[in-house]
């Protein structure tokens, strides 16, 4: 993914900050039709933005601009399109989990659609192809695809923390956590502790009903991805002892890569996304909205055809 030799986490870009502001426009268009309150918030929010601390990850950026947005807002903009988009994703839910039933690799294809489902991302997009996107997802290769390693490894482990990303997503995951479930895995999905974005909280696992299908913790947190510093003691202790962890989505990549195998000993972190933002995307080498089952710790170095 770096340049040979070069270990670092990712940081933001100078390319990062059209993204904050395009992600700010979105959340106050869904939050608000007052005119003058959605320019007060984007005013508002140059002040995090010029604080931006360019060592870190977008997503450290990006927690701190959603404060600023809710604050202002006095409200999640994002309440009401998180349960339109899981009840679009419960009327897929019986055709693809047929799919699922029908492959002649079960787990081949339920990872394939939770990438799939990655592709429901309000803080990025304003509509999706959810439809066009199962059927890439399921008939062409992946840019990144460890899913032998993926598979391999798995058999090797009895427990598997899963680490949710956006609502809508969770009904993809569903099938995944399904079919692990089926394998005789115990499955942990993780969700916000608090609302950020679209991302996937307590409420939206009950919604869909992942929770009768696995236990549901939350992370304690309200940031993008998975920002170990200011997460719970109780989820730090659940990741410092999960042996396989699942990570959704490119909040979760940026904030859980690690190009040094040593940081997380006798952990595998694999890596189900798609690459939304330029950015990501030329770090990675490949095309934008280009689809991984990457590996944690390596380096990534594959490219398109």
């Amino acid at each position: 993914m770096f340049p040979p030799g070069e270990e670092r986490a990712m940081k933001v870009h100078l390319d990062c900050f059209p993204c904050f502001f395009r992600q700010t426009i979105i959340a106050v268009r869904l939050g608000t039709r007052d005119e003058t309150l959605q320019a007060e918030v984007l005013k508002g929010v140059t002040e995090e933005i010029r604080a931006t601390d360019m060592s870190k990850t977008p997503a450290h950026s990006t927690t701190f601009l959603h404060r600023r947005i809710r604050s202002m807002l006095g409200k999640d903009p994002f309440t009401e399109i998180k349960s339109e988009y899981n009840q679009i994703a419960l009327k897929l839910y019986p055709e693809l989990k047929r799919r699922v039933e029908q492959s002649e690799d079960p787990l081949w294809t339920a990872s394939r659609l939770a990438i799939a489902g990655n592709v429901i991302d309000f803080g990025i997009f304003t509509s999706v192809d959810i439809v066009g996107t199962i059927e890439r997802a399921l008939h062409t290769p992946l840019s990144v695809d460890r899913y032998d390693t993926f598979r391999e490894e798995l058999s090797h482990h009895d427990e598997v923390l899963y680490l949710l990303d956006n609502a809508g997503e969770i009904v993809f995951d569903m099938l995944l956590v399904e079919v692990l479930s089926g394998m005789g895995k115990r499955v942990r999905a993780v969700v916000k502790g608090a609302p950020v974005l679209n991302d996937a909280t307590a409420e939206d696992a009950a919604e869909v009903g992942l929770d009768g299908k696995c236990t549901i913790m939350d992370n304690g947190s309200d940031c993008i991805g998975t920002i170990l510093e200011f997460t719970s003691p109780e989820f730090n202790r659940e990741f410092r002892n999960s042996g396989f962890v699942v990570s959704k989505g490119q909040g979760n990549f940026e904030t859980l890569f690690f190009p040094e195998r040593e940081r997380y000993p006798g952990k595998e972190i694999f890596f189900l996304l798609q690459s939304k933002c330029d950015v990501l995307s030329k770090d990675l080498g490949v095309a934008k909205g280009s689809m991984l089952l990457a590996r944690g710790g390596e380096a990534l170095r594959e490219r398109l055809p």
